[in-house]
């Protein structure tokens, strides 16, 4: 009897070996594979499909339903020659992100992509909008700070932010700098939990510290 329980805990233990390595395996090659598709959008639809093609089958795992997320946010930023279509795409990752926050609430890289959704909906119309979406988007980063402030994302969402905002609202290069460099000496000392969780931004963010001090 004890060794038919040994086999049978063997049995299940290398099952869920298994799985977890297949799960691993499959992250890990997406994960990747997003930098090249911000060379052709539509392969961030592709991997935001891959990923929550994972997400449903995996169930209990939120970083799917993230990085989902992340690509269908991503890929509504670069429609600003169609912006008709936005507001469905931030629909899609509005719910895709609402499912990685069930999982794992107050999550401070959750909280940076609330903040990017709401940011893609402004953009629709920054005149028209930025009263509904401007708050939402600056309270989620301050949330994403509070949550976890090791995070160099939401720093560098806002220094990102200012540095697009026109100066007689506030914005320009001069109130960027100091979040963007706040943000890359975070980046320095970031680790992420795992190989599998965020640990993007960082070449992106010394990029626009570069375009600054021109």
């Amino acid at each position: 009897m004890k060794q038919l329980l040994v086999i049978t805990a063997l049995f299940l233990t290398t099952g869920v070996f298994a799985q977890t390595e297949k799960y691993t395996a499959a992250m890990k090659e997406n994960i990747v594979a997003i930098e090249t598709a911000f060379k052709n959008p539509s392969e961030l639809l592709a991997l935001s499909n891959k990923f929550e093609r994972i997400a449903l089958a995996e169930k209990t795992q939120w970083l799917p339903f993230y990085y989902a997320s992340y690509c269908q946010v991503n890929y509504a930023f670069m429609q600003q020659e169609d912006k008709s279509k936005i507001d469905g795409l931030a629909e899609k990752a509005t719910e895709l992100i609402n499912k990685a926050d069930a999982l794992q609430p107050k999550n401070s890289e959750i909280s940076c992509i609330k903040s990017m959704i709401a940011t893609s909906r402004l953009m629709v119309n920054p005149m028209e909008r930025y009263m509904e979406y401007g708050p939402i988007s600056q309270q989620n980063l301050e949330e994403a700070m509070q949550q976890d402030p090791t995070n160099p994302r939401p720093e560098m969402l806002i220094g990102q932010g200012l540095k697009y905002t026109p100066e007689n609202f506030g914005g320009g290069c001069k109130p960027a700098l100091e979040k963007l460099e706040a943000s890359m000496k975070k980046f320095e000392t970031f680790k992420p939990a795992s190989e599998l969780h965020p640990d993007w931004g960082k070449e992106y963010t010394q990029q626009l510290v570069d375009d600054c001090k021109k």
